[in-house]
């Protein structure tokens, strides 16, 4: 008897009354999905690559009451519009809106108003209330898409204006003085060479790996924009260099 064949993952197989082998697409958190064919032919993988790109089902969604502001929530965290924001997006609107869920699940949406907007956005730092109020218009606009709602509260909300000095940027002395205190082969340094010489953003610096490393480059595709880099190692740094310890590539 030959070996047992390997399914892809999230994949469940039984056989039905009539000794027929069915396959089914069960991961948390999304829909299940019948899978036709045979594993690994072309219709079996169409449809789970499908399955795998299928909009997420928010756990929790079917207790919520409908019409409240819980049930709002948990529809737009498995919107596509939700789906296709960046993974950092993503993160924070989650967040701001479990808050905001948290204290106002069991209200109803439709009875949110544009007073209850503004005195929310109010009682927040400046900054804060941007987000949320950023984060609280895609809820809005998912429930009146959806039928939940006639109209979007926040359409004429304006958030607050503030000014910042933005961040501080670092000096070649600040630079210097953060290399002497951590010579090359520690995380720190790691970070230092990586954030410095690469130009990406915190989130997509601290993806990076040994497995992104070919050919004297660095391939990277951008958590926020999709877009796929191809970034020249620095060989001054030893970047990209497969020696052992003390290479700066540490991981």
């Amino acid at each position: 008897m030959g070996p047992r064949l390997k399914l892809p993952p999230y994949v469940h197989a039984f056989r039905d009354r009539h000794g027929k082998a069915r396959y089914y697409f069960r991961r948390p958190g999304f829909r299940r999905a019948a899978l036709p064919g045979f594993p690994y032919s072309s219709e079996f993988m169409a449809a789970y690559d499908a399955a795998l790109q299928g909009a997420r089902v928010e756990l929790g969604a079917s207790r919520a009451k409908p019409g409240t502001v819980a049930a709002a929530v948990a529809g737009y965290f498995g919107s596509m519009a939700f789906a296709g924001l960046a993974e950092g997006t993503q993160r924070e609107r989650r967040r701001i809106l479990e808050r905001f869920r948290a204290e106002h699940g069991e209200k109803g949406i439709a009875t949110l108003g544009k007073i209850h907007v503004e005195r929310m956005v109010s009682t927040k730092a400046p900054g804060a209330a941007v987000n949320f109020l950023v984060a609280l218009r895609a809820l809005m606009r998912h429930a009146v898409l959806v039928g939940l709602r006639a109209e979007d509260p926040t359409a004429s909300v304006r958030g607050p204006k503030f000014r910042s000095e933005g961040f501080y940027t670092w000096t070649e002395e600040d630079i210097a003085a953060f290399e002497a205190r951590h010579p090359i082969g520690g995380q720190a340094r790691l970070a230092l060479a990586l954030a410095l010489f690469t130009g990406q953003r915190r989130g997509d610096v601290m993806r990076m790996g040994r497995q992104h490393v070919r050919d004297g480059l660095i391939h990277v595709r951008q958590s926020k924009t999709g877009k796929i880099l191809a970034i020249p190692c620095i060989p001054n740094y030893g970047l990209c260099s497969r020696q052992r310890r003390p290479s700066i590539l540490r991981f």
